[in-house]
C-alpha cells in the first residue's frame, strides 16, 4: 500500500511539477517580452530623430564629419543616446542599409548574436513592424554566451534597429522556482508515503494481530482471544472471531469429552470381557476336547465355537492393544535383535494360514548380520499383520519378503501382486476399521484395526509405515526403523514402490533413441511375464 502510494504520488507530483514549471515559464518569459517590446518601441522613437534623413545629409556635406555640435555620424548618435537610456540592461545594436557607414552596437555585443532570419525579416518588412527571437548573446572578449531575447524593426527607411536582452535574471528566477517545486514535491510525497504508513498500520495492525491470534489457537491454545476496540468493522471481526474461538473451544472440549468415554468405555469394556471370555474358553476347550465323543452336528458345532473364540480373543486383545495407545500407556522392550530372525519368525507364523490361501513367500534377505534395537514382539506384530494382510488381498499369488539395511535404517517390505490399492487409499489403509472395498468379502477375518496397531507400533519406535499401491499391480507395504533406539530416522534403505514397476513405467513411457518401439514392447511383456511367473527380474 506504502509503495503503491508513493509510486503514484511521484508520478502525480512530477506530472504536475512539469505542467506548473512550464506554466511559470511561459508566464515570466511572456511578461519579460512584452516589456522588451514596449522597451524597444520607445528606444526607436528616440533613435529615429538620430536616424532622419537630413541629419545625413549635413553629416556628408560637413568635412569633418559634424555641424552644429551634432554627431558626425547618426549610426552613433543613435547608439550612444539608446546605450545612455538602456543604462546597461540590455545592448542595441543599427545596420544602415543604404551604406551609409556601418553597423554600431553598444558594449561588447557580437554582430553574429542576431540570425540571418531576424534581419531578413526585418528588411522585409514594413517601418513601426518589429519582430522578436529567442536567441544566444555572444560577446567579445571572455564574457561567455548566453540566452537572450533580440527585437528588431525598421527605421526611417534605411536602418535596422536590434535590441538584444539578456533572460540571465529570469532564468535566475526560473532555477529557482524549479528548486522550490523540486522541495516542495519531495516533501508533498514523503507526506503522503508516511500518511499512507500511518492509514495502512491502523488497518493492518489489527489483521495482523488477528493472524497471530489465529495460528495460536491453531497451535491447539484455545483460550487465545482478540481485543476488542471500537465499533468499526475491525471491531466487527475480533468479536467474530473470539466468539468463533469460544465455540470452537467449547465443541473441541465436548469431543474431547466424549473420545475419552468411549475410550474408556472400550477400555472397561475390554477388560470385562477377559473374565466371561476365560470361563468360555475354557469350557470350549473341554468341548472341542472331547469332540470325537459326540455327534457329527455336535462336533461341528465344538469346532466352530473354538474357531469363533479363537477370533474373538484377537478381536479383544487388538481392542485393549489400541486402548493402551489411546491411553498413552503403550511402552517398548527394547533388545539388540537380529532383524533376520524377526522376519523368519513372522513368516513362519503366517505360514500356515499362506498355505490354506495357496500363497507362496519368497524371502529376499541380507547374507549378512542384520542388527537392530527394537521391540521384537511388536514388530513381529507389524509384520505378521502385513503378511496376513498380503495373504487376504494377494489373490493367492506370491508374496515377496525384503529385509534391507544401511547404517542408520532397517526396513522390511512386504509385496503383493493382487487388487492394489486406489489413489488416495495408501493413507487410507491404517485407518481403524477401514475397507478397501466393502463388498469384498473377508477370508481371514478380522478386527479391522491390524494395520492401524501397526502404525502405532512403528511411530512408537520412531519409526515409519508406508503403503503403496495400483490398481491391478499389487500393494506394497514398507517398515522402516531406525537401528539405534531413540535416534532420527531420515530415511529408508528399501523403495516404496517396488523397482519393477519403476522399469515396467519406465519402459512403456519411454522409448530411447537406439530403442525400436518393438524391443520396447517386447521388454514390457518380459516383465509382465516376470511377474506372472515370480522370478527375479534383477
Amino acid at each position: 500500500m506504502v509503495t503503491s502510494t508513493l509510486v503514484i504520488s511521484m508520478a502525480v507530483v512530477a506530472v504536475l511539477g512539469v505542467f506548473l514549471m512550464q506554466s511559470i515559464a511561459t508566464s515570466v518569459l511572456k511578461s519579460r517580452e512584452l516589456a522588451a517590446v514596449e522597451e524597444s518601441r520607445a528606444n526607436i522613437a528616440t533613435a529615429s530623430g538620430y536616424l532622419a534623413p537630413q541629419s545625413a545629409e549635413v553629416a556628408d556635406a560637413s568635412p569633418e564629419g559634424g555641424s552644429g555640435g551634432q554627431a558626425a555620424n547618426p549610426v552613433d548618435a543613435a547608439v550612444s543616446a539608446l546605450t545612455e537610456r538602456s543604462g546597461g540592461r540590455y545592448d542595441v545594436v543599427v545596420f544602415n542599409e543604404g551604406g551609409i557607414g556601418d553597423g554600431r552596437a553598444s558594449g561588447k555585443i557580437d554582430y553574429t548574436s542576431i540570425p540571418a532570419r531576424l534581419r531578413l525579416k526585418v528588411q522585409g518588412s514594413e517601418e513601426g513592424v518589429l519582430f522578436t527571437q529567442s536567441v544566444t548573446l555572444r560577446y567579445l572578449g571572455t564574457k561567455s554566451p548566453e540566452s537572450g531575447l533580440a527585437i528588431g524593426g525598421r527605421v526611417n527607411g534605411t536602418y535596422e534597429i536590434y535590441h538584444l536582452f539578456p533572460l540571465d535574471a529570469e532564468e535566475t528566477t526560473l532555477l529557482a522556482v524549479q528548486r522550490v517545486l523540486i522541495g516542495v514535491g519531495v516533501a508533498l510525497v514523503l507526506l503522503l508515503a508516511a500518511i499512507a504508513y500511518l492509514v495502512t498500520r491502523q488497518v493492518v495492525t489489527p489483521v495482523r494481530l488477528a493472524r497471530q491470534a489465529a495460528e495460536r489457537l491453531a497451535a491447539g491454545r484455545l483460550e487465545e482471544r482478540l481485543k476488542v476496540r471500537g465499533e468499526d468493522d475491525l471491531a466487527r471481526l475480533a468479536t467474530s472471531f473470539n466468539e468463533m474461538a469460544s465455540n470452537l473451544a467449547v465443541k473441541i472440549h465436548q469431543l474431547e469429552e466424549l473420545s475419552q468415554v468411549q475410550r474408556q468405555f472400550v477400555s472397561d469394556v475390554s477388560h470385562e470381557l477377559r473374565t466371561p471370555l476365560t470361563t468360555v474358553r475354557m469350557a470350549a476347550d473341554l468341548l472341542y476336547e472331547s469332540r470325537e465323543d459326540f455327534d457329527p452336528a455336535a462336533a461341528r458345532s465344538a469346532e466352530l465355537m473354538q474357531n469363533q473364540l479363537e477370533r474373538f480373543e484377537s478381536m479383544l486383545a487388538d481392542l485393549l492393544e489400541i486402548s493402551r495407545y489411546d491411553a498413552g500407556a503403550a511402552t517398548l522392550d527394547v533388545e539388540s535383535v537380529d532383524m533376520r530372525d524377526v522376519v523368519l519368525r513372522a513368516v513362519g507364523d503366517s505360514e500356515a494360514l499362506a498355505e490354506r490361501q495357496a500363497t507362496r513367500f519368497e524371502l529376499r534377505l541380507p547374507s549378512e548380520h542384520c542388527m537392530a534395537e527394537v521391540d521384537s514382539r511388536r514388530v513381529e506384530r507389524i509384520l505378521r499383520n502385513l503378511l496376513f494382510n498380503a495373504i487376504e488381498h494377494g489373490e493367492g499369488r506370491d508374496i515377496v519378503v525384503t529385509l534391507g539395511a544401511d547404517r542408520d535404517a532397517v526396513a522390511v517390505a512386504v509385496r503383493d501382486h493382487g487388487v492394489g490399492l486406489k489413489p488416495g487409499e495408501e493413507n487410507l489403509v491404517f485407518d481403524r476399521f477401514w475397507r478397501g472395498d466393502p463388498s469384498r468379502a473377508r477370508t481371514i477375518g478380522g478386527t479391522g484395526l491390524g494395520l492401524a496397531i501397526s502404525r502405532e507400533d512403528a511411530m512408537l519406535h520412531g519409526g515409519w509405515l508406508q503403503a503403496w499401491g495400483s490398481p491391478g499391480e499389487g500393494t506394497q507395504f514398507r517398515l522402516s526403523l531406525p537401528r539405534l533406539a531413540g535416534s532420527d530416522l531420515r530415511g529408508s534403505p528399501l523403495p516404496l514402490v517396488p523397482p519393477e514397476v519403476e522399469i515396467r513405467r519406465a519402459w512403456r513411457g519411454h522409448v530411447t533413441p537406439v530403442m525400436s518401439p518393438a524391443v520396447a514392447e517386447v521388454g514390457a511383456r518380459s516383465l509382465e511375464n516376470a511377474d506372472a511367473g515370480g522370478f527375479d527380474v534383477d
